[in-house]
């Protein structure tokens, strides 16, 4: 039974080692779900949580290989183990450096495949948490001022109040007014609070120019 829990996505063009891997991991605690080509998994609607991706490399039509570099374009979350008959180490590490979990060859060790599906699951799930991070923090900065932002770019630097109310020219009390304000927008206290907020917002400092 996984302990993070998680959809497992098949994708084989043979239904018999669908079957099996179904079979096989649903009694595993997994809720899976299968499909017989890439195609078949694209009109699916994209899944937004926990999960992974059985892939069989030499699928008709659209290749496993080919479905990877499309779910990279769509920026997809689920990790992908990949499952092959007949693999050889260029395309194993072609595979791997794009960021797949595994190349699995056929006939693998269960243990080897429930393995690589918690490696899998725990890289979905970090990759979940960064993004809602990101997301958060876009939304907080979001929330503040055209001029906050100016001064958030500005303290992002290490810039002093005095040199900030300089260069924007103002008072360095002003300074001090939108720079309390920015804190209580975000929720910090701290000036390395506010870098690493703006950082995962995306926020580029300004040249220091004082």
């Amino acid at each position: 039974m996984s302990e993070i829990g998680g959809s497992i996505f098949i994708i084989d063009d043979d239904k018999s080692v669908r079957r099996s891997l179904s079979l096989f991991l649903t009694a595993n605690g997994y809720l899976v779900e299968c499909y017989s080509s890439s195609e078949e998994y694209l009109e699916r609607e994209t899944y937004e949580g926990i999960g992974c991706i059985l892939l069989d490399v030499n699928l008709g039509g659209k290749s496993g290989l080919e479905l990877q570099e499309e779910l990279i374009s769509r920026e997809s979350n689920l990790p992908i183990i990949f499952i092959t008959g007949r693999g050889n180490i260029p395309m194993t590490v072609n595979a791997l450096k794009k960021g797949a979990v595994n190349l699995l060859e056929k006939p693998f060790k269960e243990e080897e495949l429930l393995q690589s599906i918690s490696e899998a699951l725990e890289q979905c799930e970090k990759l979940l948490a960064s993004k809602e991070d990101i997301k958060k923090a876009q939304y907080l900065v979001e929330s503040l001022t055209p001029r906050e932002n100016e001064i958030l770019k500005h303290i992002m630097t290490g810039m002093l109040n005095k040199q900030i109310a300089y260069i924007l020219g103002i008072a360095e009390h002003t300074v001090k007014l939108h720079r309390h304000s920015i804190c209580e927008k975000m929720g910090v206290k701290s000036l390395p609070e506010i870098i690493r907020i703006a950082d995962k917002a995306g926020i580029v400092p300004s040249e220091k120019t004082y």
